[in-house]
């Protein structure tokens, strides 16, 4: 009887073993081993979460996004930057000698939507109270808290350039000439702060077009954010410039109603250096005497890092200590060490020279940018 079950029970374990085999017998294991190791990789994204992306539905474009978990916006984009300054100042003046330490942290946010325009945020924050030092930097007073310095919308029109924005100055689709960065505030538009680089009054319109060639004209209107093109004081400009690969000139002028301004600056690239020089005018209402100011700086490449020595001299009275009919002269020279992509370190001196006095500033400057 056990013969009998076992000779029943065999055929079944047989038929159960033959299809194993035979499915053995064509699998290729060593291709199996090559499409592992060839053909398919694991990193340390393989197992990373897909992002949810939603389904777009027919006839519903535009109401059902994708998200992404690695991307701020997928059109817009953030920078940073943020300068320390320490510095002290020796007067011949009634103010303080203190070493003084002031900072300024700045975001800027771009937005593009069509690839050609851009909409732009600048934000500030700086320290609560500004010294000596801040002053000749020109750098921002907010408390720390972070405002809003200005917003714009740039975008194309036929072949021109259109600006429009708030806190924003005319100047900014300017072409300019002035290769020199300047370690002070006021000379770092080669002295044409007020036309090549005028301001804005609030609320600003602007535009510029770029020619074949290198020539370029642009030009604006800036108006209190509460009275456009009103009774209140508005301000004009206009500017044209041409640049080539080693040299450029602008020239600008500027109309504030009680004040006009008439600038000119270029740069020249030589083998060993390049030159910048600016020169502005004033017709200022209810003042007898025009005034002017000159200037004049070499930039050139020392080592790794760029050597600055600047010079103007000017009857605008810049910093509010000039008598009548005196001159303020502005010496200064700095050099700018990349410490790495991000870091630059920058020591300067200055020195501002009235007939009532000297005042002698050495800072040392970090600025950041990331």
């Amino acid at each position: 009887m056990k013969l009998f079950k076992s000779l029943l029970i065999a055929p079944a374990t047989l038929g159960l073993l033959s299809p194993l085999s035979a499915i053995s017998s064509e699998v290729d294991f060593q291709s199996i081993s090559k499409y592992s190791n060839s053909e398919y990789e694991l990193d340390s994204n393989s197992f990373n979460q897909l992002p949810p992306n939603k389904t777009l539905l027919s006839g519903g474009e535009g109401l059902v996004d994708s998200e992404s978990f690695d991307s701020f916006s997928s059109t817009t984009s953030a920078s940073f930057s943020a300068e320390a300054i320490l510095g002290g100042i020796s007067t011949d003046f009634d103010t303080s000698e203190a070493v003084s330490f002031d900072y300024q942290y700045q975001i800027g946010l771009t937005s593009s939507f069509t690839g050609e325009d851009s909409l732009d945020v600048t934000i500030d924050a700086g320290g609560a109270t500004g010294s000596n030092a801040s002053g000749l930097f020109g750098m921002d007073q907010t408390a720390g808290i972070l405002l809003i310095d200005g917003i714009t919308y740039t975008f194309p029109v036929g072949g021109a350039t259109m600006l429009v924005g708030d806190s924003t100055d005319i100047s900014a689709v300017y072409t300019g000439a002035c290769a020199y960065g300047g370690f002070t505030d006021y000379i770092g538009n080669c002295g044409t702060g007020s036309s090549v680089g005028v301001g804005g009054a609030g609320a600003t319109v602007a535009a510029s077009y770029a020619f074949d060639g290198g020539f370029s004209l642009a030009g604006g209107v800036s108006s209190p954010q509460d009275e456009l093109l009103g009774e209140q004081d508005d301000i004009f400009g206009l500017e044209a410039a041409y640049t080539a690969d080693d040299y450029g000139v602008s020239l600008a002028f500027s109309d504030a109603e009680t004040a006009t301004f008439i600038g000119l600056n270029g740069f020249y690239s030589f083998d060993f250096a390049t030159i910048s020089a600016g020169y502005e005018t004033s017709d200022i209402d209810d003042v007898e005497d025009d005034t002017s100011s000159f200037f004049v700086g070499l930039t050139k490449e020392v080592g790794p890092g760029t050597a600055e020595i600047g010079y103007t001299s000017t009857d605008m009275d810049p910093y509010g200590i000039q008598i009548a009919d005196d001159t303020t002269y502005l010496y200064e020279a700095s050099y700018a060490y990349p410490v790495n992509d991000a870091l630059t370190i920058t020591p300067g001196v200055a020195i501002i020279d009235v007939e009532s006095g000297e005042t002698t500033l050495a800072a040392v400057k970090a600025s950041f940018a990331f």
